[in-house]
Parts: C-alpha cells; sequence; structure tokens
C-alpha cells in the first residue's frame, strides 16, 4: 500500500461502472465528475475498467466526455473513446464454452443464457428464461444455434433456482478448465476466454499509457474486480460491494451512491 501524503501518489485512477462509477439510476453525479477532474489535473490518467461490452460501455463513456482507452468486456477489449475503435479484442473459443456450458448443465440443469457478440456493435443475445437488468439493448433469440453463429466474448448463464455465488462456484467446479468464471453482479455470472480477467485489458491499457501496476488505485464492487485489485498498487471497494471483494481490498469507501469514488479522491488530491 502507497502513502498518501503529499502530491497525488497515483497515476492511474481504474474505477469499474455499475455499482462503483455509476449510481443506482445510472448517472455519475457532478461531485464524482469534479474529484475525476481533478485528479486528472493533477497528473492521473483515469481508466474504466468494465464488465460491459463496448456497445454497453459506449454511452456511458460519451455522457462523461470520457476521451482515454477504455477497458470493456471483463478485459477482452480496449477501447479507444476518442476514436471511437478497439484497439485489441479477444474472443471466446466457442467449442470449448459449448463444452463448458454441457458439464455446467449436466451438473445442475438447463441454463439461462445470453451472449455477448464481439466488435464495436456487436450484439447481446438474450434466450428464453435469462433476465436482463435495466434498460441495455438486447436481441432475442430462441434457437441456441444463433449462440455460436459468430464470435463472442462471453456468454452469460442464469439458473432458475442457484444463487450467483452457487451457479459461479458450480461452474468453476465442472468447467474451470475450459472457461474462465466470473461474477459480476446480480444475475450476472459469466465465461469467458480461459485467463481472461479485467486485469489483463488493465495492464495492455496501462502499457499503452506507460503507467504501471505500482503507480496505480483501482476502485470496485463485485468478484469480477478481485484481479484488478490484485493488479494495482491499492484496491478500493464500495460500501456496497460483495463481500468477496471487500475481503481483498486495502480501504473501503462509501458507497456508489454516496459519492465514494470522490470521498477518496478528494482526501488524496487534497
Amino acid at each position: 500500500m502507497r502513502p498518501v501524503a503529499g502530491p497525488f501518489p497515483y497515476t492511474l485512477i481504474a474505477t469499474d461502472l455499475d455499482g462503483t462509477l455509476l449510481r443506482s439510476d445510472g448517472s455519475v453525479s457532478q461531485r464524482t465528475r469534479e474529484a475525476l477532474a481533478a485528479a486528472t489535473a493533477a497528473g492521473a490518467a483515469h481508466l474504466v475498467v468494465t464488465g460491459r461490452a463496448v456497445p454497453w460501455t459506449r454511452h456511458v463513456l460519451d455522457d462523461l466526455g470520457y476521451r482515454g482507452l477504455a477497458v470493456c468486456g471483463q478485459g477482452a477489449q480496449v477501447y479507444d473513446a476518442a476514436e471511437h475503435r478497439l484497439l485489441t479484442s479477444v474472443t471466446l473459443d466457442r467449442q470449448l464454452a459449448a463444452v463448458a456450458l454441457a458439464k455446467i448443465e449436466a451438473e445442475v440443469g438447463p441454463l439461462y443464457l445470453a451472449a455477448s457478440r464481439d466488435g464495436l456493435d456487436g450484439e447481446v443475445l438474450v434466450g428464453p428464461g435469462y433476465a436482463v437488468a435495466g434498460p441495455l439493448p438486447a436481441t432475442p433469440f430462441t434457437d441456441v444455434a444463433d449462440l455460436w453463429s459468430a464470435p463472442l466474448n462471453k456468454i452469460y448463464v442464469q439458473h432458475p433456482d442457484l444463487t450467483d455465488d452457487e451457479l459461479a462456484d458450480v461452474a468453476r467446479r465442472t468447467a474451470g478448465g475450459f472457461v474462465s468464471v466470473t461474477m459480476a453482479g446480480e444475475g450476472i455470472v459469466e465465461l469467458l476466454p480461459l485467463g481472461l480477467s479485467k486485469a489483463t485489458g488493465l495492464s495492455l491499457a496501462a502499457r499503452r499509457l506507460g503507467l504501471k501496476a505500482a503507480d496505480a488505485i483501482a476502485f470496485g464492487d463485485m468478484p469480477n474486480d478481485v484481479p484488478m485489485f490484485s493488479w494495482a498498487s491499492h484496491g478500493v471497494a464500495m460500501a456496497n460491494a460483495h463481500e468477496e471483494l471487500k475481503a481483498v481490498a486495502d480501504e473501503v469507501t462509501a458507497s456508489n451512491d454516496e459519492d465514494g469514488i470522490a470521498v477518496l479522491l478528494e482526501k488524496l488530491v487534497g
């Protein structure tokens, strides 16, 4: 953990979106905007690091006037917000994903499925029974063959009875040799390319900016942020964070609805 006395101690601020930078209504408060602006004026770079793929992230970045790099798709995509283009994109091996799904379903029965297609305009396909949180755009499908018809970044799974934590645990145990599994929020258990995490994309983006993990502070709220905390010098969990993330955080700030990022940044900027 780095000291916080003196000049602003970090050159990189990595923030998750949902439950962290975004309030429950999907907005970013004026206080948080001003705190980030003050930190960047003091020499820090702000990187958004989100589980959302680019099509579900772009409108948030545009609203913020965000012009830097963003890590999207749980680390799969590095996106240049100023030029509206993908710099890197990692896709899921669909054959391995199909094997992984079969192994999970053999253990717990049929799953509700959704999938994020690769690309700047990749659709999110949603199958019968799958519940999408919020007003984010999605395309329904009924034929599972449609799921495999184009490159994917990830697959989302839900179960009618198991909790998210229970489903994620089963998925890791039965299919962890084929895909990476993470829990990114309520109803959001994801199957990812093996070895992929937010830390993967964050390290790539930081390297492009000439920045290092030792100079980074990260904010998050869910287990999918654990690798990002492991990578960064200092990990800050929101008060509303999952207990698994709080257990590995260096400190806990106020909740996303109480401007937790701003609360801490204001202290660091002085």
